[in-house]
């Protein structure tokens, strides 16, 4: 192997444990949702406004980001990102009893969270490039691995530890283990983040040359949505609306997630073997069926039999699960692929829009909750996601 070719080798595995430690760090309090909304004293659509902190964080953070990246590097980026996140979710331990401090610190942590997915991808494209192998479906596995195993864990000790000193011992432990990793990231001048001599590092909000990244960004939200509405409001739906015990109403997320990891880990083989426009395309239309289906079933037969409808509620997470999978990873390539325009300019802008609405998803599920009931307001994500299959045209 040549030099570049190890050090690529050993951001690899850099690069993996940033996406894990992320995936940690973004769903810690998911099993303590409805413990936060408690003791935070609010309804759905109030809460659906808080999280509306972290969508507010998560675009400014997306239109710097990107742009840090290109002038910058992604390791200078994700240095900074990677303290910043962790911080966000510490900050929230202290803002259980408070709406307006909750809602900041979200905004922290969404500022945070953009940064480092801007800088990982990044980084994911160079070492592809210095490696001529596909990881990007892997990293992004591996952050559904990190998901994953803090939903369980949250879960499992809901019992015993307090959402406060749940958040803040994950918190400061990502926070390490991120120092740790950014030792072996590829070093600025190594991750192509300027892309050609003709690439521009900025570009305007409407530019017509670049309108197929709103296609992309468009169909990013129909993945993405979803994902943070299963994420934030699925532990409520079981609770509220299904009866379903404290812990218990955890394993829709979990199922989801595992779904993810799997079809993830797979899913450079599928994106080979498929291609991308027919993985977002079956992705979008099965895992949107799957997902309303579940939801439509599910909440009815809970009053007559809890046990049978968590698990058909749950077979519906997973199938919505496996679709989004690959679907993000496809899309981010996509977009790094395009000529013209440096990678983390382009990854930054389909960010703006992807992760907004992965944060803005949530607060607009919980205005539809209050204005008809839970149930109802899920099937609007379901429907994002299908317009996703459809949108699956825009990767051509």
């Amino acid at each position: 192997m040549t030099s570049i070719e190890v050090r690529a080798t050993r951001a690899r595995n850099a690069i993996w444990t940033t996406f894990f430690v992320m995936g940690i760090l973004s769903m810690a309090w998911v099993p303590r949702i409805p413990e936060v909304k408690k003791t935070l004293g609010i309804n759905n659509g109030q809460f659906g406004v808080v999280l509306l902190g972290g969508t507010i964080g998560a675009v400014f953070g997306a239109q710097i980001g990107g742009r840090m990246v290109h002038y910058f590097g992604s390791r200078s980026v994700l240095r900074a990102a990677t303290l910043t996140m962790p911080a966000g979710l510490i900050l929230m331990s202290l803002s259980t009893h408070h709406v307006i401090a909750m809602f900041f610190s979200l905004m922290v942590m969404g500022f945070g969270y953009i940064g480092i997915d801007v800088a990982s991808n990044t980084q994911a494209v160079a070492i592809e490039r210095h490696l001529k192998r596909k990881y990007m479906s892997s990293f992004h596995g591996l952050w559904s691995t990190g998901a994953f195993l803090t939903t369980v864990f949250g879960g499992v000790i809901s019992h015993y530890v307090s959402p406060e000193s749940n958040l803040v011992i994950i918190g400061s432990a990502g926070a390490v283990f991120n120092l740790i990793a950014m030792k072996y990231v590829l070093h600025d001048d190594e991750d192509f983040h300027e892309g050609s001599e003709e690439s521009e590092g900025k570009i305007s909000l409407l530019d017509k040359r670049y309108l197929v990244l709103w296609l992309i960004g468009l169909a990013l939200v129909g993945a993405l949505l979803p994902e943070g509405a299963v994420s934030d409001w699925s532990a409520i739906l079981l609770k509220e609306n299904m009866g379903i015990a404290k812990g218990l109403n955890a394993t829709a997320f979990g199922c989801f997630a595992l779904a993810m990891i799997f079809s993830r880990m797979v899913g450079d083989r599928v994106l080979t073997a498929l291609g991308p426009v027919k993985t977002v395309k079956l992705g979008g239309y099965l895992g949107g069926l799957g997902m309303g289906v579940g939801i439509a079933i599910g909440v009815p037969l809970s009053h007559h039999s809890k046990i049978l409808a968590l698990i058909i509620i749950n077979i519906g997470f997973i199938i919505a699960g496996l679709g989004i999978g690959p679907m993000v990873p496809a899309m981010n390539v996509a977009a790094a692929s395009l000529p013209g325009i440096a990678p983390s300019v382009a990854l930054a802008r389909i960010g703006i829009i992807g992760m907004g609405a992965y944060f803005v998803g949530p607060t607009v599920t919980g205005g539809l909750a209050q204005w008809f009931n839970l149930p109802v307001a899920m099937f609007f994500p379901t429907a994002t996601l299908l317009m996703a299959g459809w949108l699956s045209r825009s990767l051509k």
